[in-house]
Parts: structure tokens; sequence; C-alpha cells
């Protein structure tokens, strides 16, 4: 506001606002050595871009990340139930092999 609408009158005002930006641009430099391997995904600055708080970012991550989580387990859970099953209806139909196959696992002795 103060560059755009520029009077004379206006130039303490303007030269106290560039010697802060420029003060703080300068403790920005000084921190760098402090933070050159912090790595932040492009996706935090997409959400200040769009005006989001950044926090956002980690709490919707944490968020799919659980429900990933939960929809593997199921998934896992799906599948240990199928292998039991599985091995029931196999164990019907090839006794011996099944057998010779819990046996080489050590589940349950040959018979």
């Amino acid at each position: 506001i103060i560059v755009s609408d520029f009077q004379p009158s206006s130039q303490t005002g303007l030269n106290q606002k560039l010697n802060f930006m420029v003060t703080g641009l300068q403790d920005i430099d000084k921190c760098r050595q402090q933070l050159h391997d912090i790595s932040v995904p492009l996706e935090v600055f997409e959400y200040i871009d769009q005006g989001r708080n950044p926090q956002l970012y980690t709490k919707e991550c944490l968020e799919r990340a659980l429900a990933k989580n939960e929809q593997v387990k199921g998934k896992i859970d799906t599948m240990k139930k199928f292998k039991s099953l599985l091995i029931q209806e196999l164990t019907k139909v090839f006794p011996e092999d099944m057998a010779k196959y819990k046996a080489i696992r050590g589940e349950d002795p040959p018979p």
C-alpha cells in the first residue's frame, strides 16, 4: 500500500518496512546453516499457497496412514482366514499330502 500509493511523506514508513524485511531475511539466512538437511514436502507449500495451515498437512497424512493401515490390516486378516479355510479343505481332500506339508512346516508330527 505504501509503495503503490507513495507520497513523499510516507518515505519514513517505507524505509522502516524495508529495513524490517531486510532484517528478517538476514535472520532467516543466519538460520540456514542449522536447517540445511531438512526437507519439506512440496504439498506443504501448496497448503501454504492455498492459505491453509501447514499443520493440517501433517494431520491429513496421519489420517491417511491410519486409514491405509486399517485397510491393510483387514486384508491381512482376510488372508489369514482364507489360509485357514484352505488348509482345512485341502486336508479333507488330500489328507496325506497335507500331513506331509504340516510336518515340513512343523505344525503337526506326521501320523
